[in-house]
């Protein structure tokens, strides 16, 4: 249990620290102090449910197709090293800092639609939170709620993190060196992943 709850927070964190739309936008309300609370609760939410139909959605696929459980685990263990070695060579070229300026502002109604957009009309979200998080959720099929459960907790720990503590990650994660050694160490976490994935598949 206490294995499947840590490989599934350590796959969420390595999953959504990546620079993107979403994170510069909590970001950003976070630095404004404006919507914080909503917003970090929609973006955990969010990832929870993506995370969930990974979980439990694979789970379901592979008791009517057994089949399907090894060949989606050597699809997870590619994805996962080509994740990895993609985040090692972002590291090697240098890191782009967060510039959290281009979300807009508004209402919050309009703050919760642009989170909606940004989350939930995103495909790649659907290949990190459901083929993904899937993939790597049937090794523990015996404890998939346990899974499940960190790998929402660590997009909860984040996204409370960086938009109630935004004052102080900003100065940080702006500067392109910063992003340097997160995402090495991004890609060291998916290395072990993809590791991990074909020694269960063999």
């Amino acid at each position: 249990m206490l294995a499947a709850f840590l490989n599934g927070f350590g796959l969420s964190l390595s999953l959504i620290l990546a620079v993107g739309a979403q994170n510069a936008f909590v970001l950003k309300q976070g630095l404004r102090r404006e919507y914080v609370l909503p917003i970090v609760v929609f973006c955990a939410l969010s990832d929870a449910l993506l995370m969930g139909m990974g979980v439990f959605g694979f789970a379901a696929l592979t008791e009517r197709i057994p089949a399907a459980a090894p060949v989606m685990l050597w699809f997870g263990a590619a994805f996962v090293f080509v994740y990895g070695v993609m985040s090692f060579w972002r590291a090697w070229q240098g890191g782009e800092g967060l510039d959290p300026s281009g979300a807009p502002k508004g209402s919050l109604r309009a703050a919760l639609l642009f989170c909606f957009a940004i989350t939930w009309l995103n495909p790649h979200v659907y290949l990190d939170t459901v083929l993904l998080v899937g993939s790597v959720a049937s090794r523990f099929s015996d404890a998939s709620v346990a899974f499940w459960a960190g790998s929402s907790f660590g997009s909860v720990l984040f996204f409370f993190a960086l938009g109630f503590g935004a004052r102080l990650l900003a100065p940080v994660m702006a500067r392109p060196g910063a992003w340097r050694v997160l995402e090495f160490m991004i890609g060291a976490v998916m290395i072990v992943i993809a590791a991990g994935l074909v020694v269960s598949a063999i």
